[in-house]
């Protein structure tokens, strides 16, 4: 990183220092480097660039060719303006179910909102609704980092749907594109648990300090006119984006954070409290954690940083990760902190290669000590050490709940996050008349806030009969599972995984109801494709797009998001569904230690035993085709002992000891 250097668009960083550091002042002072800053380039040619760099740099932050683009008679806009077009909350995609014969792509536009913490108003879903009925395809998504997604929108409607948005307390500034996007929180709205109000307010702060600064998004959507509402930005954050002490800023740039060129690629923030592992904390660029004393005060931050689901298939330098711990700061520091993990990534990320772009793969080559350690430089001071934290669990927050202020929220399932139809209806109808919040939530559903008590049963009731059940109604599988929206829309699908999931779902639950466990919990998620949107690498077990109907299949993540699963099988077809899990199921049920769910049970015993289960395994309605051997009665004895100190049927037992007598596969 060369500082000081001249900058796209005349902007300059602020110079290294060297000598001492302190660590107890915000004050710029000198500072110790930990990494070599070379005073002139160590090579004479420019370093290699991926094409969107070049888009971006080009510019003029964010604005052209896009505005050129959005006004012209194309249905469309151009792979340049299709680039930027994603910093401003929006994918042009093509509906490949609704193509013409001999005339092309069916272009349309998604637009996805930033909604930090899930926190959404009575008013702003109201809006949301209605854009969806008139510019969208009459529904709406709710995404896995809480935020909407309006599908089907017209490239000649994106000025009103934009527009509408951002006159109703919305914004999608920065919902796409190589930037911050939107930062996550624990959706509780608890009242009486100051450390979820701290938290909630800890990830609106952050998703302004990382929000684009430079205008270009009302240039274009309100016609240069910044719309003013009520809201102000929390002064210490327009402070401590100013701050240039130790190099994290452009001097006199638009973009004083960003730059011209933005970061590598997308970086993912989540902010929770100890224990509440709701918002997959680990799955995060930058997770940030609250950390409170006896009294409910807020003291500081525990940081852990470098995770990320996106990989290829058959690319190994590509991978999903979790995020390290990288040490607690005081909460007057947490701003500057998350500004120097930002220009940690900005000024030592690929930008040659966007498959290696993400801040995972930093931290994976240099190692947390020396993340840590360049981190610092920016921050001006050290980490302190990571403070314990509880065990992790997973909340779903379903169903209803005390707020802690004499009024409830309740939590509401919505299959796979699509809000459409008479369940669409329902929401709005009850949203509308008791002008209530809501929040989204990371696992895809909704939480109705501030609810008076004498409301609870005529909601309930409204909500059941459109179709919207209770949680006690809900399957184990349905209520943990979730999906992305793969095809028709998504231009990566390579399968389905929204419109196949529910599907998948009942023939699971099914298998698991014959097996005997029909009330177990099990966290199953599904992808169109390895980029991981439903963050399929946690889950207990994650089917991945692999081709038509086809799917990878991990196994072994655990139930509170703590540890990533691996690759069971490769290119499953989904019509060997039952084929594929009923052994891996059976030999749970048999050899579990009490409690013990699947992805942890398949993480102990490892996959070359549940394999070498799977090889073996007869079912019973296999055995029931197979010929009858008759054994003596010392010998069945035996056989029945070594199968249930293997927790294996004898049909089992049996058809293992003929593959070694025989030395083949299945003896059938």
């Amino acid at each position: 990183m060369l500082r000081g250097r001249p900058l796209a668009g005349g902007a300059t960083r602020a110079p290294a220092k060297s000598g001492v550091r302190l660590l107890s002042s915000r004050a710029p002072t000198a500072r110790v480097c930990a990494v070599a800053v070379p005073s002139k380039p160590p090579t004479s040619r420019a370093a290699k660039r991926s094409k969107v760099e070049i888009i971006k740099e080009k510019s003029d932050y964010l604005r052209h060719p896009l505005m050129e683009e959005l006004v012209n008679e194309n249905p469309f806009i151009n792979e340049e303006a299709m680039q930027l077009m994603k910093f401003h909350g929006s994918y042009m995609q093509d509906q490949r179910e609704r193509r013409a014969f001999g005339q092309g792509k069916f272009y349309q536009f998604m637009m996805r909102t930033r909604q930090p913490s899930g926190l959404v108003t009575n008013r702003l879903y109201l809006v949301m609704d209605d854009l969806a009925d008139k510019y969208g395809n009459g529904t709406l998504r709710l995404t896995t980092r809480q935020a909407y997604q309006l599908h089907g929108v017209l490239k000649e409607d994106l000025k009103t749907v934009f527009s509408s948005v951002i006159k109703n307390m919305g914004s999608t500034l920065g919902a796409c594109g190589d930037v911050n996007r939107n930062v996550m929180g624990p959706a509780a709205p608890y009242k009486n648990r100051p450390e979820y109000v701290f938290a909630q307010q800890c990830a609106n702060d952050i998703a302004d300090l990382l929000a684009p600064q430079s205008g270009a998004y009302y240039d274009i959507w309100l016609d240069g006119e910044k719309f003013v509402t009520q809201y102000m930005e929390n002064p210490k954050v327009t402070a401590d984006r100013a701050f240039n002490g130790y190099g994290t800023n452009y001097e006199a740039s638009p973009e004083p954070i960003y730059g011209a060129q933005f970061l590598p690629r997308k970086f993912k923030v989540a902010v929770t409290v100890p224990g509440d592992n709701s918002v997959d904390i680990f799955t995060n660029d930058l997770g940030v954690i609250v950390i409170t004393d006896a009294a409910g005060e807020l003291q500081g931050f525990n940081i852990v940083a470098g995770g990320g689901m996106g990989r290829t298939h058959r690319n190994d330098d590509t991978f999903p990760r979790l995020a390290d711990p990288i040490g607690y700061v005081g909460k007057d520091d947490i701003f500057h902190a998350v500004k120097a993990i930002v220009a940690t990534q900005r000024d030592y990320g690929r930008r040659d290669d966007r498959k290696q772009a993400r801040l995972k793969y930093l931290v994976d080559e240099w190692g947390v000590d020396k993340f840590r350690s360049v981190v610092e430089q920016y921050m001006g001071k050290a980490f302190e050490p990571f403070k314990p934290l509880p065990e992790w669990r997973f909340e779903d927050y379903l169903g209803w709940h005390e707020q802690g202020d004499g009024k409830l929220f309740y939590g509401v399932y919505v299959q796979n996050g699509r809000i459409k139809g008479q369940p669409k209806r329902a929401l709005r109808a009850v949203i509308e008349s008791y002008g209530i919040p809501v929040t989204l939530t990371a696992n895809q559903n909704i939480i109705l806030r501030e609810v008076e008590p004498a409301w609870r049963d005529d909601i309930q009731r409204a909500l059941a009969a459109a179709g919207l059940a209770p949680v006690e109604e809900l399957t184990a599988v349905d209520r943990l599972s979730m999906a992305c929206p793969a095809l028709p829309l998504c231009g990566l699908a390579i399968t389905e995984a929204e419109r196949s999931l529910p599907h998948v779902n009942e023939r699971l639950t099914a298998l698991l109801s014959r097996l005997g466990l029909g009330s177990e919990p099990l966290t199953v998620r599904m992808t169109g494709c390895p980029n991981g949107c439903a963050r399929p690498y946690m889950a207990e077990i994650g089917f991945v797009g692999d081709g038509p109907n086809t799917y990878q299949v991990w196994l072994g993540g655990s139930s509170n998001q703590t540890r990533l699963a691996e690759t069971f099988a490769e290119r499953v077809k989904l019509a060997n569904l039952e084929a594929t899990l009923e052994p891996l199921f059976f030999y749970w049920r048999e050899a579990r230690r009490p409690g013990e769910g699947f992805g942890d049970f398949s993480a102990r015993v490892g996959f070359e035993a549940l394999r070498q289960y799977a090889a073996g395994y007869i079912s019973e309605h296999e055995a029931g085709e197979l010929p009858k051997v008759a054994l003596p009665a010392d010998s069945y004895a035996a056989l029945a002992a070594r199968a249930a100190s293997q927790g294996k049927s004898i049909a089992h037992a049996a058809n293992e000891a003929l593959q070694q007598l025989t030395g083949s596969g299945a003896a059938q």
